[in-house]
């Protein structure tokens, strides 16, 4: 009976040690798939279309690849989804490669998230060009075809337009010209710039012109800044106006002004440059301001008056080709840079009243040098001496055939007085009783043309010095091809009152002192009442008829009135 009760005793606690063990193994499985649920690694991602997501492939197919991302079900990649790969980037893609993928359709027929990576990229290229957009950056890109309108570019995967008119390297004219350059495009990569985006209509349009400004504008500051005056450097020209021509000293377009193209005369700088020559380039001045640079050709090149001296002397023949005219007398040059004048005295031994009368621009003379001023800058010649040089002295110089030349030249000259009825004018009328007058009055006649002459040569001068200073001080004119007439700063002037002559001073650009002198000289002239001299014009008058010869002329290094007296 006891033994009864023990082996009972000893099975009743089994058993319920047995049911403790079991509903605590219960308990843990439990705990566990608790934890395994609400771990947030284990949790499905709930998608949906335009989801964008990073993947994992896990099966790579002929057709499809497969891509975890995180639903219940793995993603299914067609063929036609991921067309924008090269094949080098296909041959890339690996089981366990990470890859950026787009929700096309959350599920299909058999359950399957249906993804696509070439829409994940465009996405992702939009957002990028989004933010590049907003933040005004400059992004490169391949051009890949053209139509009529322009240039197509593609951005992984997002296509862009650039417009014919965005593009600098395409030139305007006839179509064909415009559809050859294009097509002579495709293929190069153009630095761009977002000018419009619009996500939703799908429509990108970018500007190379744009972006090329605005590197540009970005190297042409940190030149200015590494820019000094009195530097020499190496340019292109890019344009050419007719005020002067811009050249490109590497990445920054500065503007040599007329005056600073060479020693001689220019009349328009197609005489000297054309467009893409490469140049040698002195740095006149900096305006940081307004970014402004000045540069000068002809300081590059040896001052031709520093020579003059050891190459020329007084007495010697030489060779000119005359480049203006003016009332007192006749500008030749001899050489570039260096000009000397023939004094209306000195083209004839007639009475001349102006230089036309006797020659014209761009015809070639024989001359004697009969006054050198390397200081000033002047230098006297005479065409009348030369004409009477001994046939012997100008074979000694010029060879033979200059006989042949001298003579033609002769006859030229002669004609033209006879055409002007001038032939025999020369010397004072012959007095009562048959005597000669007395030879000392056709000199004094000839003393005093010729002080009157260098009185105006020395005011033509003086507006020379002037319009150089003033030249100088000024900025140079607005790009663009039209000049800029402002005036300096802090210079004005009132329209009443004001000559014509002033005026057109004014309008020129002139300093402040040439307008002023410009308008005295124009009211002088108005209330005299004299006449002008029979030799030399009044150099008023000389300012009045030809404003532009002297403002030319003021740029030269020569004026002189040629007197050997």
């Amino acid at each position: 009976m006891d033994g009864l009760d023990v082996r009972e005793q000893e099975a009743q606690v089994s058993g319920s040690t047995a049911s403790e063990v079991g509903f605590d193994e219960e308990l843990d499985g439990a705990a566990l798939m608790e934890q395994f649920l609400s771990d947030p690694e284990h949790d499905y991602t709930a998608i949906k279309y335009g989801d964008v997501m990073d993947g994992i492939i896990t099966r790579i197919d002929r057709d499809e690849l497969l891509v975890d991302i995180g639903s219940k079900a793995e993603g299914i990649v067609p063929t036609k989804e991921y067309s924008s790969l090269s094949a080098e980037e296909k041959d890339e893609l690996h089981v366990g490669d990470h890859i950026l993928v787009f929700v096309v359709q959350p599920e299909n027929q058999e359950g399957y998230p249906v993804v696509s990576i070439d829409r994940a990229r465009q996405e992702k290229s939009w957002r990028r060009l989004q933010e590049q957009h907003e933040a005004g950056e400059i992004i490169e890109a391949e051009v890949t075809n053209y139509n009529k309108g322009g240039l197509l570019v593609s951005l992984d995967g997002v296509r862009g337009f650039v417009p014919a008119s965005q593009v600098s390297e395409i030139r305007g004219g006839d179509e064909s010209s415009k559809q050859a350059d294009m097509a002579r495009l495709i293929g190069t990569s153009l630095p761009l710039k977002v000018i419009e985006i619009n996500r939703h209509r799908n429509r990108l349009i970018l500007s190379e012109r744009q972006a090329v400004q605005e590197r540009r504008d970005e190297m042409k500051e940190q030149l200015i800044k590494d820019l000094h005056e009195g530097e020499v450097r190496t340019g292109r020209v890019s344009s050419i106006c007719d005020f002067g021509a811009f050249v490109d000293i590497g990445g920054a377009d500065g503007l040599v002004h007329l005056s600073e193209l060479s020693w001689s005369r220019v009349r328009h700088p197609s005489e000297v440059l054309k467009v893409g020559e490469e140049v040698q380039v002195y740095v006149l001045g900096i305006n940081a301001d307004e970014k402004k640079i000045a540069l000068s050709i002809k300081r590059t090149q040896p001052e031709p008056w520093s020579r003059v001296a050891e190459s020329y002397e007084v007495g010697q023949l030489v060779k000119g080709t005359v480049t203006q005219l003016a009332n007192f007398g006749a500008f030749a040059r001899i050489e570039d840079g260096i000009e000397g004048l023939i004094h209306v005295s000195e083209l004839a031994d007639e009475r001349i009243q102006h230089p036309k009368q006797v020659v014209q621009e761009g015809q070639e003379l024989i001359l004697r040098i009969i006054r050198i001023d390397p200081q000033r800058r002047r230098m006297g010649l005479s065409l009348r001496r030369a004409l009477d040089t001994p046939d012997a002295e100008l074979q000694a110089v010029f060879g033979d055939d200059i006989l042949e030349e001298r003579d033609a030249l002769a006859r030229r000259v002669r004609a033209s007085l006879e055409a002007e009825g001038l032939l025999g004018t020369a010397g004072a009328p012959a007095a009562e009783g048959g005597t000669e007058a007395p030879a000392a009055e056709p000199v004094d006649e000839t003393a005093a043309a010729q002080a009157a002459g260098e009185e105006q040569v020395a005011a033509f001068e003086e507006r020379r010095r002037r319009a150089e200073e003033a030249a100088q001080r000024r900025q140079q004119r607005q790009r663009g091809g039209h000049q800029d007439r402002h005036q300096d700063k802090g210079q004005s002037f009132q329209d009443e009152g004001m000559s014509a002559m002033a005026m057109a001073f004014a309008m020129a650009g002139a300093d402040a002192d040439l307008i002023a002198e410009a308008d005295e000289n124009a009211k002088a002239a108005k209330s005299e009442d004299e006449s002008p001299s029979e030799t030399v014009a009044p150099a008023s008058e000389a300012s009045k008829e030809e404003p532009v010869s002297e403002k030319d002329a003021a740029q030269d290094t020569v004026d002189e009135n040629g007197s050997d007296e």
